[in-house]
């Protein structure tokens, strides 16, 4: 499926000249319009969706507001069964383009949701590719999206990947082919993905260079550059990545972050997409994780294994450690999977969700509406979790932050980089470690997948202390 967006989305320009007549009805205040303006321009989004996303106004307050200005049917997308067969007249690419859903057709007018039924420029390009008079309704634009989303299938999700360890895969036999429309830039990408889970690589990222994109495969320290698209299809490579990772093509100014599925075989991979702005272009890098095991299949004693456990069921921090790329996060997926009765309060602050977990709730944080990790540390004490896994320590401020929890009577789970034991007594030699220290129930060391150490509390006074 073609997904390749190359216009840039579209404003709502109806409400952006209706803003001022919230005012004048007392929905929201001069102030609140004025940095509700502000935030739009800043964040590439509509007033209308900043308005609902800081929670000025409802979203059924502003809609039942367009609806009255307007003259114009307002429609619940979540209580609303569409025409599928209305699908066929509007394209994924363009319902995402237009940010439109086509619902019902009565002879030649196709009813389509819009979160701007005044859009004339769109409506007019609507009824060209689609033959039909076309009459808008109202419809909030993030149930329009999910409901492209949902009807559409493009949750981030590309074809089935086969890996053959009997023949060896190079993406560059792709990138040689003559034909360079959209969808062979897909099949690119997709043959790129095959290489590196077949080499057994984790990581892979995208620089500009001056030849072109360079790819590049990580795994631990070793960085393997594979090849270099062409200039030529540098740009419409990173769009039609962006677009199939759920990130906004137009914005390159600023950090993105998404995530990506695919099947190898009958299992399903998730991979954390960053696109990060540099002065020589974007830099993308791809994260692929693999499902959770189960614990007792890794190489952990019984005795170990059920001493995590039970690290699990009293106040402390169980600390998975490593180096880059050897599994800490996996470990966490399998321990929050396997080890933690169903009648514990579960709960995670992560970057991206590399899986769903049953009995979990599972946190993204997202810099883009204000939910980042100074608002999760501030609030997520009233949701009142037995254990919380919290992504990484990369502040004091979250360090002083996980320490408190323990002494509330909260078990953590938390990541923390180290080559390897030497590293890690040096870094904690640190005087801003020396409390967390003491909070520490459970270390696990992965040293690679044959090697994994636990140590109790008191063994860590021996090993680390």
């Amino acid at each position: 499926m073609d997904l390749l967006n190359d216009n840039p989305s579209l404003d709502n320009k109806t409400l952006d000249k209706l803003k001022y007549d919230l005012v004048r009805d007392n929905l929201v205040t001069y102030d609140d319009i004025e940095h509700a303006s502000e935030l739009a321009l800043a964040q590439n989004t509509n007033i209308g969706q900043i308005l609902i996303n800081t929670k000025m106004l409802s979203e059924e307050t502003l809609m039942k507001f367009l609806e009255e200005k307007l003259h114009t049917p307002c429609v619940n997308l979540e209580n609303y069964s569409i025409d599928k067969k209305c699908l066929e007249f509007i394209s994924c690419k363009d319902a995402l383009r237009f940010k439109i859903l086509p619902l019902f057709i009565i002879e030649d007018t196709l009813t389509v949701a819009m979160a701007d039924p005044m859009d004339l420029f769109s409506i007019d390009k609507i009824m060209k590719i689609t033959g039909k008079n076309i009459d808008p309704v109202i419809a909030a634009e993030t149930s329009i999206l999910k409901k492209i989303k949902e009807y559409y299938d493009v949750k981030g999700k590309i074809d089935n990947i086969d890996i053959d360890n009997t023949t060896s895969v190079n993406w560059q036999d792709e990138l040689h082919r003559d034909n360079l429309s959209s969808e062979h830039i897909q099949v690119l990408f997709k043959a790129i993905l095959k290489q590196a889970i077949s080499e057994d690589f984790k990581e892979l990222y995208f620089e500009n260079t001056q030849e072109g994109l360079s790819v590049n495969f990580k795994r631990a320290d070793d960085v393997i550059q594979t090849g270099v698209i062409p200039s030529l299809l540098t740009n419409p490579f990173v769009q039609s990545l962006k677009t199939l990772c759920n990130l906004d093509p137009n914005v390159f100014e600023i950090p993105q972050l998404g995530k990506l599925s695919f099947n190898v075989g009958e299992i399903e991979l998730t991979a954390s997409v960053s696109a990060f702005p540099t002065i020589n272009g974007e830099r993308i890098l791809i994260k692929i994780y693999h499902p959770p095991i189960p614990i007792e299949k890794m190489n952990i004693e019984e005795d170990k294994i059920e001493l995590i456990k039970q690290s699990l069921l009293k106040p402390g921090v169980i600390l998975i450690c490593g180096a880059s790329l050897v599994g800490k996060t996996h470990l966490i997926y399998s321990i929050l999977s396997n080890l933690i009765p169903k009648s514990k309060n579960i709960m995670t602050l992560e970057s991206i969700a590399k899986y769903r977990l049953k009995n979990v709730s599972q946190c993204e944080l997202n810099e883009n509406i204000g939910f980042n990790l100074d608002k999760a540390m501030r609030f997520i004490e009233f949701q009142s979790p037995d254990i919380l896994y919290f992504e990484g320590i990369t502040t004091k401020e979250g360090l002083d932050f996980f320490t408190s929890l323990t002494l509330k009577n909260k078990a953590l789970i938390t990541e923390f980089l180290a080559e390897n034991m030497d590293d890690l007594r040096r870094k904690f030699e640190f005087s801003e470690f020396n409390m967390f220290k003491s909070v520490i129930s459970c270390l696990v060391f992965i040293h690679n997948k044959e090697s994994i150490e636990v140590f109790s509390k008191d063994e860590l006074k021996k090993y680390l202390f």
